[in-house]
């Protein structure tokens, strides 16, 4: 039976589309595959069984993810999964920068004792006007799956939207509205936009991409909303521009203790997928993609090895590589093979970066030793056999 241990609890949903060759366990040691959400990796130890973590969610930072590549194990996310409800926090952000909506929720219930609330309230409520956000010009920071939602999302509140990612998917691309103009730097949303929404990874050169020289570029009054990742944002740069008034409101899911003070912000405990839909389908997805991995050896999602579809194993067996991206990988493989008096029918190999995934299918049993022989091949980082 295949062993799934799981470091966070994960959605019952998902947990019910595992086949009855799966099992968990509360033993990380005996398992095949991890299924977690916001537990810490970084100081565990991993089993050398170990073939897959599945990550319930877009973000991958509690996972060592280098490490993981290293020894074969192959780390999933689940990007998209909630986009959903990260889509609609952010345009609730929106709505709460533009109207003061907090202020005239907190004079209400300052004044609930007010037999006369209904009379004060009229001459109350003018210090608590706002803004539409319709007209507004609204600057989207990275076209994935949550992007693309909030792009066209806000088209249909009467936004302009002008939305940039040098990285957009032909997917995400035909789902995006004709309505939201691509430019091709950020510049131009820096300069042009009353809000600007970002949604990208954290990766060296995102990180503390608002900065004094970004925010400098921006209008008067600009409101940004960040539900991505705190160090995408230079925090006393960011403070200094609240001080201003160059920023108008910050709205974000990752509050600290400089920031959550500020009038200015709007801070919510990283809500973004918290909805009971994002995280029955995150499980649904990071299941799922375990299951097709054990059984097939098709990745998708992942983020330390290629993407490969081999289909489903038809075959007599299968056998699954992980290894470096160096050469003569494949000729030693299939050398392996001829020895064993073994023919390949297919093969299929995949790169990405410093690593490559490999799938042979033969068409006769495979002896539980050929996998051993693939592991003692320099370079080889884990071999398993499907039959």
């Amino acid at each position: 039976m295949i062993k799934i241990n799981c470091l966070n609890p994960i959605s019952k949903v998902g947990m019910k589309h595992l086949p009855v060759t799966f099992g968990t366990t509360d033993r990380m040691a005996e398992a095949d595959a991890v299924l977690v959400r916001s537990a810490s990796m970084h100081e565990l130890d991993l089993p050398k069984g170990l073939l897959a973590i599945a990550r319930a969610g877009a973000g991958y930072n509690n996972i060592p993810v280098e490490k993981c590549a290293d020894q074969g194990i192959v780390v999933f996310n689940t990007p998209g999964a909630n986009a959903n409800g990260v889509k609609e926090l952010v345009i609730a952000g929106m709505l709460l920068a533009a109207r003061d909506i907090r202020g005239g929720m907190a004079w209400v219930d300052e004044n609930k004792e007010d037999e006369a609330i209904g009379k004060t309230m009229e001459k109350a409520k003018a210090k608590f006007a706002g803004t539409e956000i319709s007209g507004k010009k609204l600057g989207v920071i990275g076209l994935g799956a949550i992007g693309v939602l909030i792009a066209n999302a806000a088209t249909h509140l009467g936004m302009e939207v002008i939305g940039c990612d040098p990285f957009l998917s032909v997917a995400n691309a035909l789902n995006l509205s004709h309505n939201v103009k691509i430019v091709k730097t950020n510049t131009e949303i820096f300069e042009e936009c009353d809000y600007i929404t970002v949604h990208v990874p954290l990766l060296d050169e995102t990180k503390g991409m608002f900065n004094k020289a970004s925010l400098s570029m921006m209008k008067d009054g600009v409101v940004i909303l960040n539900y991505s990742r705190d160090l995408l944002v230079n925090e006393e740069d960011m403070c200094e521009a609240l001080d201003s008034g160059k920023v108008a409101k910050y709205v974000t899911d990752f509050p600290t203790k400089r920031l959550a003070g500020k009038k200015q912000v709007i801070a919510f405990p990283h809500l973004g997928a918290s909805t009971q839909e994002a995280e029955d389908n995150c499980a649904v997805m990071a299941v799922e993609q375990v299951i097709d991995f054990i059984e097939n050896g098709t990745i998708r999602n992942s983020v330390n090895y290629p993407a490969l579809d081999a289909g489903k194993c038809q075959n007599a067996a299968r056998v699954c590589v992980c290894h470096k991206n160096i050469p003569n990988m494949l000729a030693q493989f299939t050398s392996v093979f001829s020895s064993e008096g073994i023919n390949i029918e297919n093969m299929t190999n995949k790169s990405r970066g410093n690593y490559a995934y490999t799938v042979l299918d033969v068409c006769a049993k495979v002896p539980a030793e050929l996998a051993d022989r693939l592991s003692t091949i320099s370079g080889v980082l884990k071999a398993r056999v499907i039959q």
